[in-house]
């Protein structure tokens, strides 16, 4: 054994591909300025498990983040976070906290979108507030990728349910609930008409 895995722990690369081992994934290997990714299949949707970094000059960032494009008929987006967490980025949103009716869950976590109504009915599903409270830290939303820099060569319609965390997942279960939770909420969105089961046609 290395020195090096006594010290940290296995690799990410060793995890991600227990990861795909375990669920049916791929291991994309990436280029000379992108790293590999995790590509995963639920019915016709990608969803896409990687890491990206931000430099701040001195200093630098990583992120674990899996995103998921689809078609977006009707425009219902949303951001769920814990509270204390991203409170800066979800006070830019411009959209008020929304209670959905399930007291410890609307404790915990800051939820806001466009629909109300909508809001409730997806957070009605009880697998998904658990899938969402099983993640020690989350920022779970979809974004809108209609125009502007985030919609470039995507499709018009065409969203992305996202995740993003600071550092980098090693931890194999808590990966395979973040994509057990990508999957049951498309699925309870396509069953919402929020979501399209065809494939968008769009390579991240």
């Amino acid at each position: 054994m290395s020195l090096l895995r006594t010290w940290f722990g296995p690799s990410k690369e060793e995890i991600w591909q227990q990861f795909c081992a375990q669920t049916g994934a791929s291991m994309v290997e990436g280029g000379f300025w992108q790293g590999s990714k995790v590509e995963a299949r639920h019915g016709e949707w990608t969803v896409t498990l990687d890491t990206y970094t931000v430099s701040t000059g001195k200093s630098a960032a990583t992120f674990t983040r899996m995103r998921a494009p689809y078609v977006n008929p009707d425009g219902f987006t949303f951001a769920i976070y814990r509270k204390g967490v991203f409170s800066t980025i979800g006070k830019r949103l411009g959209m008020q906290d929304v209670s959905v009716g399930y007291p410890e869950f609307d404790e915990a976590f800051i939820i806001k979108g466009n629909d109300e109504q909508k809001l409730c009915r997806l957070f009605s599903n009880q697998r998904i507030r658990e899938l969402i409270s099983a993640q020690p830290a989350i920022w779970f939303s979809v974004k809108d990728l209609d125009g502007g820099f985030w919609g470039k060569g995507f499709p018009q319609g065409v969203d992305e349910l996202y995740f993003q965390i600071g550092g980098v997942i090693k931890d194999v279960d808590q990966l395979k609930l973040l994509y057990e939770l990508f999957s049951e909420t498309l699925d309870e969105l396509c069953r919402m008409g929020s979501a399209y089961e065809n494939d968008p046609q769009v390579k991240l």
